[in-house]
């Protein structure tokens, strides 16, 4: 107030206090509360200026700032934030949380000639201490808000996970605890051969290929830690002795957490923020921690459950498997065996022939059913190990551009008479064949042997390669058959 009192109708100096100490806690956005103690304060005291600085609770550095209106937001440098500072023209006062400075209540140009008094003092004191109870209960709802956040990306990253939705678990991880800790990329880095780390997926706001491939060399103090399973805390990247990789140059402040579960090192999640950028806090460190065990723990169960799956899918095809071996076959075999009983009773020679050509399309029925067993046997995801496996894989391909599925018939014992070298040119026949007859006119059947039990012209032993299609070549002609043959 000025030295003539207060105006008419003006509220008085208690008035202000009281709706000053009243408005605490009325708002969890801190900023609006602390710019009314100001006011209060430069309105009670008599002051031009008040400014409020606040700064970083973990690492005194100052990160806002609050002004009467009027004021210069800029503090003067080398004023000491403890203590309290009273002289003619400046009042400033300590503002504690929980006993810590947390910033300073800083009034200038008062406009009474006889200066700030004591009683201004004590003012600027209870309005100092409303100001850390207003900061105190906004970091609290922030931390607990910050907490809920990282619980909620948590739990959305398990979810997404278990429930098997589209797109790379790693890079799943790693693009959640980006966002949720404001970082300019999240990377999840595995142990290589050579006893190194290199990212193996990433999520940025940038190209994530410049940050692939990266690798932390073997022997440095920060694959030390990681591997025995212990966060990495760095202030500035760019600037830290411990950091090698190559794209250390591009980040700040980092944390490099283990991802770790049921005693094993799946990897490390590290979360670097842009140079500049504020530092990670005591809470950031624990939260992230949690985020990333729980993390470790979902992509464990995710991998098991992927597991049991693919054992759910090999236990149903191996019981169609025996079904068609049991069943089917069986059936067929005996229909050939009542057709062939037929053939030799029967007087016409045509229907001889009829019945031999009848027992003959179930013997290639039952050889068209046994690939079909075979293929069932095979894991779906993995690349074929046998002779007849791959030949299974390139007819499978063919299918995808044909439209059906080309018939295959083996013969002899392909997997141990056919040599490497035979193998590997046949299946280059075989891939030019089906090629071909995918370009034909009208195709809709196409046939596929290989026999291990062929003859050569010359009379040696040897693997017969042959593709029959229905297609149509120039002026409506039939194809010819497709025939490879080597010595085995």
């Amino acid at each position: 107030m000025s030295p003539s009192g207060p105006e008419p109708g003006a509220p008085s100096g208690l008035s202000v206090l009281l709706e000053a100490v009243l408005t605490i806690g009325t708002d969890l956005e801190p900023r609006a509360t602390l710019r009314q103690l100001v006011d209060s304060a430069t309105a009670l005291t008599g002051a031009r200026h008040g400014v409020l600085g606040v700064l970083d609770p973990d690492h005194g550095r100052l990160v806002e700032v609050v002004t009467s209106e009027g004021a210069r937001p800029e503090l003067p440098p080398g004023e000491p934030y403890d203590a309290v500072l009273h002289e003619p023209g400046l009042l400033a006062v300590p503002v504690l949380v929980q006993g810590a400075v947390c910033g300073r209540l800083r009034l200038t140009g008062r406009r009474a000639p006889e200066g700030f008094t004591g009683a201004d003092l004590e003012v600027l004191r209870v309005l100092a201490g409303q100001a850390g109870i207003a900061l105190g209960n906004a970091r609290l709802y922030e931390s607990a808000r910050q907490r809920e956040r990282w619980i909620e990306g948590a739990a959305a990253v398990t979810t997404a996970l278990l429930t098997g939705a589209p797109g790379d678990a790693l890079t799943t991880v790693a693009e959640q605890a980006r966002l949720l800790a404001d970082a300019a990329a999240g990377v999840v880095l595995q142990p290589t051969e050579e006893g190194g780390m290199e990212i193996v997926a990433a999520a940025t706001t940038d190209d994530p290929a410049l940050l692939l491939g990266a690798t932390i060399r073997p022997g440095t103090a920060v694959l030390d830690q990681l591997l025995a399973g212990e966060p990495v805390f760095i202030d500035d990247s760019a600037t830290d002795p411990r950091m090698t990789t190559r794209v250390r140059s591009l980040f700040g402040p980092s944390m490099m957490l283990p991802l770790r579960a049921a005693g094993k090192l799946i990897g490390t999640l590290a979360l670097p923020r842009s140079p500049g950028a504020r530092p990670y806090t005591p809470v950031d460190h624990r939260l992230a921690t949690q985020f990333a065990s729980q993390a470790a723990l979902a992509l464990v169960l995710a991998d098991a459950q992927a597991g049991r799956e693919r054992l759910a899918v090999f236990e149903d095809r191996d019981r169609i498997a025996r079904d068609l071996h049991d069943l089917v076959i069986q059936r067929l075999f005996a229909t050939g065996m009542m057709l062939e009983t037929a053939a030799r009773r029967a007087q016409a020679a045509e229907v001889r022939t009829m019945l031999a050509q009848a027992v003959d399309e179930l013997e290639s029925t039952v050889q068209e059913v046994r690939t079909t067993i075979f293929a069932l046997q095979q894991p779906p995801s993995d690349a074929p190990s046998t002779f007849r496996g791959k030949v299974l894989r390139e007819t499978a391909g063919a299918a995808a551009v044909l439209g059906f599925s080309p018939s295959v018939h083996f013969t002899g014992a392909v997997e141990s008479a056919v040599p490497d070298q035979a193998q590997t040119h046949l299946l280059a026949a075989l891939r030019r064949a089906l090629a071909t007859a995918s370009r034909r006119a009208g195709v809709s059947r196409i046939d596929v042997s290989v026999d291990a039990r062929a003859t050569l012209p010359d009379g040696r032993p040897g693997v017969r390669l042959t593709v029959t299609d229905d297609g149509t070549v120039d002026e409506g002609a039939q194809a010819s058959p497709v025939i490879w043959q080597a010595p085995r």
